[in-house]
């Protein structure tokens, strides 16, 4: 990276994220500025190549790799903290224009000792991330956990709106619908086949369900917690196995199928991962500092987003320019996460 392309990205991102934390200090704002600007243009989440394009004036890499340690160190870099305007700006924007929030909840392996635990939104055909916990496990991160995640996020939500949460297996469980239906939000919770039901005065499994013929059933009783939900299954040609979802309005298929929203985070794992930034190479050996690297790509994406965003309301194709006649004055996307006023300047659209 040229310095003075590097140190003019920073300089935007520094203005837009000095928009949405006013009481984020200076100095650490001018870090996590340069530090999403470099991995806008490194696209890597290694350590040593993000250090080799660091707009800074020293030469010497070792400083520059140190400068990028003691940032991922710092516990004043709170990820939560810094991800909350940008998350409710796009919840607003959400329920602005009448759409539920669906959040997607998913598990990531980033290396052979880290699993991370991510909250996303779904955003058209994919997902931007919100809030996410990095744990040193190999398994699946369980419940206490997802409580923490979830509870995290509560009050940044808008009062009144209409949250669906998305799930996998790893989810289904009833602790968790528990908690949703006592938040009154909705979701669509794959469940495994195994998990014992009580219709009425009949004990059954929920693959047996999956298997009896039928596709929708009310007022279900999960395990030992007797926890109620609703159930859909669908059993469609090249399923290798049948979706056996859990549900909190009554099932129909279409109902059911809405569960398939959840694979809008498969993408934005892919951009932190194999097709994107590289997370998964990362010798990061301590789950805080894996988690603040994350922010950093977080934001990156934000940003990115923003900017196609922007380059679609000033620069639009011809079947762009169709929609956009067909919609209403204010165009959704001046709302769009990262602010695009912040991004115009950030990137010098």
């Amino acid at each position: 990276m040229t310095g003075s392309v590097g140190e003019l990205w920073a300089e935007g991102i520094s203005a837009g994220l000095a928009a949405k934390l006013p009481k984020q200090g200076k100095p650490q704002r001018r870090k996590l500025a340069t530090m999403v600007a470099t991995m806008l243009k490194v696209r890597s989440a290694n350590l040593m190549e993000l250090a080799s394009g660091l707009p800074t004036e020293t030469a010497r890499s070792d400083m520059r790799y140190q400068w990028i340690t003691r940032l991922l160190a710092s516990d004043l870099l709170d990820c939560d903290t810094v991800m909350r305007p940008f998350a409710t700006d796009v919840f607003e924007n959400l329920q602005a224009r009448g759409e539920p929030i669906t959040l997607i909840m998913d598990q990531s392996k980033l290396s052979d000792r880290h699993q991370c635990l991510m909250l996303a939104v779904s955003w058209g055909e994919r997902a931007l991330p919100v809030a996410w916990r990095v744990e040193e496990t190999d398994g699946a991160i369980g419940f206490s956990t997802q409580e923490a995640l979830l509870s995290a996020v509560l009050d940044w939500l808008p009062e009144g709106c209409d949250v669906v949460l998305m799930g996998d297996r790893f989810y289904g469980s009833p602790d968790l619908i528990l908690w949703l239906t006592k938040r009154k939000w909705r979701y669509r919770l794959r469940l495994k086949g195994n998990l014992k039901v009580i219709d009425g005065k009949i004990h059954t499994t929920t693959g047996e369900l999956a298997q009896s013929g039928q596709t929708n059933f009310e007022n279900l009783r999960l395990t030992a917690k007797r926890v109620t939900t609703n159930i859909g299954v669908i059993r469609d040609p090249g399923h290798a196995e049948p979706w056996i979802i859990a549900m909190s309005d009554p099932p129909s298929y279409l109902k059911t199928l809405e569960y398939s929203q959840r694979w809008g985070i498969e993408p934005m794992f892919s951009d932190f991962k194999s097709r994107g930034f590289g997370l998964a190479q990362t010798q990061i050996r301590y789950p805080e500092r894996l988690g603040r690297l994350i922010l950093i790509m977080a934001l990156a994406l934000y940003w990115a987003v923003s900017a196609g965003m922007l380059d679609v309301l000033e620069n639009p194709l011809p079947a762009e320019k169709k929609i956009r006649k067909s919609r209403a004055k204010r165009s959704d996307a001046a709302d769009s996460p990262g602010s695009p006023a912040a991004c115009a300047i950030s990137t010098g659209c």
